[in-house]
């Protein structure tokens, strides 16, 4: 899992992800202030119900977005590309879930939208300043490295 560590280190000091939903023939993307779980190879957000990608998403869906950061050159790019599912946390998740993302971001305490679950199933990370097109990649349960 050394990829997965490499990966997990830099998303954690990012904060903002990208992600697109798309239902009934309609695609959108959003993009909002995140709280990354290694353990669990997560992201998870705010996001009013009322939104355009929450009214798409419905309690769950599927997702593909990215992380990037804004590198002046091409030898400093990196940035993570993945998939898999938005979920709405209620309960008991969402209170704990809530907790953490108000202490990493203490400004969402006056925001009353809910938690969710962004959990990735395969990600890939470009990172230029191990190498010009450097790749290393993530799938949940299968293992897969790096290319």
């Amino acid at each position: 899992m050394e990829s997965l560590s490499a990966i997990s280190r830099w998303l954690a000091k990012q904060h903002v992800v990208s992600w697109s939903v798309a239902r009934d023939g309609e695609l959108w993307a959003a993009c909002a202030f995140y709280l990354y779980d290694g353990e669990k190879v997560a992201f998870y957000i705010l996001s009013d119900e009322s939104t355009r990608h929450a009214q798409m998403s419905g309690s769950r869906a599927a997702i593909a977005g990215t992380v990037n950061g804004q590198p002046k050159t091409v030898a400093l790019i990196r940035g993570v590309q993945f998939r898999g599912e938005i979920r709405l946390l209620q309960g008991d998740e969402a209170a704990a879930v809530r907790e953490r993302y108000n202490r990493r971001f203490p400004v969402a305490r006056m925001l009353a939208a809910p938690a969710w679950e962004l959990r990735i199933d395969e990600m890939k990370f470009t990172d230029n300043t191990l190498g010009f097109g450097k790749k290393l990649l993530w799938a949940r349960g299968s293992g897969a490295e790096q290319a």
